[in-house]
C-alpha cells in the first residue's frame, strides 16, 4: 500500500504516518505537506518521503495522488479544505480517510457518495476520536439494544491537548470557533435541526450516574442519523467543566454579535489553552463522564433501556495520538466499498477495537478497549464492568 499522508507534517498527520511507515502492510509513506522543510524533517525521521504541494492547487493535487493507492487528509480545517481534496481524490480514482470534524464539510462530502461509487473510490470521512472511535462506540452501544431511539456521544475537552502549545491558533482552535459561533446540527424529533452551540446537557450514565456536557458542532448527529434514520434524538457533547465552558460561550457570543471577528476570536482561545492545565489526566478531576463515549437508549426485551459504550484505553495522552493512531488503524484497515462513508457504517467496532488496542498504552487486552454498562444490569454487574474495564473508568465510579 502506497499512502499519502496530506498535512504530514502537523500533530495529527505526523502521528498517524508514525503508524503507518512502521506497519507491514504499507509500502511507501510520502509526506505532503504546504512546507517542503517541514515534510523533509518528518520524513527523514521516519524514513519516507516528502512532497511540497498546496491542496488547493487542484490539478497539481491530482496528479500527485495518482502516484499513491490511498490519501490520508489531515488538512484542517476541514470546512475550508476537506471537500475540495475529496474531490481531488475521487477524480484522481484513489481511496481516501480523514478525520473530518466540522459537520458542514461532512454533509457535503456525504453528498459526493455517488461520484466516489462511480470511479471506484472508498472514502471514509471523520475516522479520528470524535467523531471516529466516538462514532463506533455508538455502532456498539446500539447494536445491543432492540431499538434505539436516542444517542449521544462524548469527548473531553481538556484531552484534546496539543503536543506542542503555541499562542497562535491552530487549525482545531479555529474549527473550534467555528463551532461555538454557529448554529449547530442535531437530531430532535428524527429531524435534523440546528441549535445555538453549548446547549448544557445532563447524562444520565449506565453505572456512573449524572454527568454534565455542552452540545458541540461536530459531525456524529449527521452521520449517525445518516446511518441510523430511525433515531429520534442524536446530540455531541463537550464535556468539560464551567471555568472552561464559560470562556467558549463568550467568545461564541462575542462573534455573534459582531464584536469579535473569528480570527481574533481563534487567538484569544490560543491563548485561553494555555491556561488549561498541561496534563490530560487533569480532565478525571473535573468531570464525571468517561473521556470517550457514546450512549444508546431504546428498548430491551420489550423494558426501556440505556447502554452505554466508554473507550476504556487510549493511544495516547494528546490529541495528535488520540486521532492520528485510530486514523492510522483506519487506513490499514480501509475496506473496499465504493461511495463515501462514515466509520459507523464500514468498520466492525470489534474487529476495529482490536486492531487498535496494540497500539494503546501499556499494548493492552482488546477486551478491554471498550467498557460496556447497562441501565438494566445490577449496580453490582455495572461496578464489575467498570472496575474491571480499565483504570480509566474505575477510578470514574470510586470518584463518586
Amino acid at each position: 500500500m502506497r499512502v499519502l499522508v496530506l498535512g504530514g507534517a502537523g500533530e495529527i498527520g505526523r502521528a498517524a504516518a508514525r503508524m503507518l511507515a512502521a506497519h507491514e502492510d504499507v509500502e511507501q509513506v510520502v509526506i505532503g505537506d504546504l512546507s517542503e522543510s517541514n515534510a523533509r524533517a518528518v520524513a527523514e525521521a521516519l524514513g519516507a518521503q516528502a512532497r511540497q504541494i498546496d491542496v488547493t492547487e487542484h490539478d497539481r493535487l491530482v496528479a500527485l495522488v495518482r502516484e499513491h493507492d490511498i490519501v490520508v487528509n489531515t488538512v484542517g480545517p476541514y470546512f475550508r479544505f476537506g471537500p475540495g481534496i475529496l474531490a481531488a481524490a475521487i477524480e484522481a480514482g484513489r481511496d481516501y480517510v480523514d478525520v473530518c470534524d466540522d459537520p458542514a464539510p461532512t454533509a457535503t462530502m456525504l453528498d459526493m457518495h455517488e461520484q466516489a461509487v462511480a470511479n471506484g473510490v472508498t472514502a471514509v470521512i471523520g475516522m479520528g476520536a470524535s467523531p471516529g472511535v466516538a462514532n463506533l462506540l455508538a455502532r456498539q452501544a446500539i447494536s445491543g439494544l432492540d431499538r434505539a431511539d436516542s444517542v449521544v456521544t462524548g469527548w473531553n475537552l481538556l484531552m484534546a491537548q496539543p503536543a506542542q502549545r503555541s499562542w497562535q491558533p491552530s487549525a482545531a482552535i479555529v474549527h473550534g470557533i467555528e463551532q461555538v459561533s454557529t448554529p449547530i446540527p442535531v437530531i430532535r424529533g428524527n429531524e435534523q435541526v440546528r441549535e445555538k452551540p453549548l446547549t448544557k446537557t445532563t447524562v444520565d450514565y449506565p453505572g456512573i450516574g449524572s454527568g454534565t456536557g455542552w452540545t458541540f458542532g461536530h459531525p456524529e448527529p449527521v452521520t449517525l442519523f445518516h446511518t441510523y434514520p430511525g433515531l429520534v434524538d442524536c446530540v455531541n457533547l463537550a464535556v468539560a467543566p464551567p471555568h472552561v465552558i464559560g470562556p467558549l460561550t463568550a467568545l461564541g457570543t462575542a462573534v455573534r454579535s459582531g464584536f469579535l471577528s473569528r480570527a481574533r476570536a481563534a487567538s484569544v482561545a490560543a491563548v485561553v489553552e494555555n491556561l488549561l492545565p498541561s496534563s490530560p489526566l487533569a480532565a478525571l478531576d473535573n468531570c464525571a463522564l468517561p473521556p470517550l463515549f457514546a450512549t444508546a437508549t431504546g428498548t430491551l426485551d420489550g423494558e426501556p433501556a440505556t447502554i452505554g459504550c466508554a473507550l476504556g484505553q487510549f493511544p495516547g495522552l494528546t490529541m495528535a495520538e488520540a486521532t492520528g493512531i485510530p486514523l492510522a488503524v483506519g487506513t490499514v484497515l480501509h475496506p473496499k466499498q465504493p461511495g463515501v462513508h462514515p466509520p459507523e457504517a464500514v468498520f466492525d467496532p470489534e474487529e476495529f477495537f482490536r486492531a487498535l488496542a496494540p497500539h494503546c498504552l501499556g499494548n493492552p487486552r482488546p477486551e478491554s478497549m471498550v467498557v460496556t454498562t447497562n441501565s438494566q444490569w445490577s449496580s453490582e454487574r455495572n461496578a464489575r464492568a467498570l472496575d474491571t474495564g480499565s483504570l480509566v473508568t474505575a477510578l470514574l465510579r470510586h470518584k463518586r
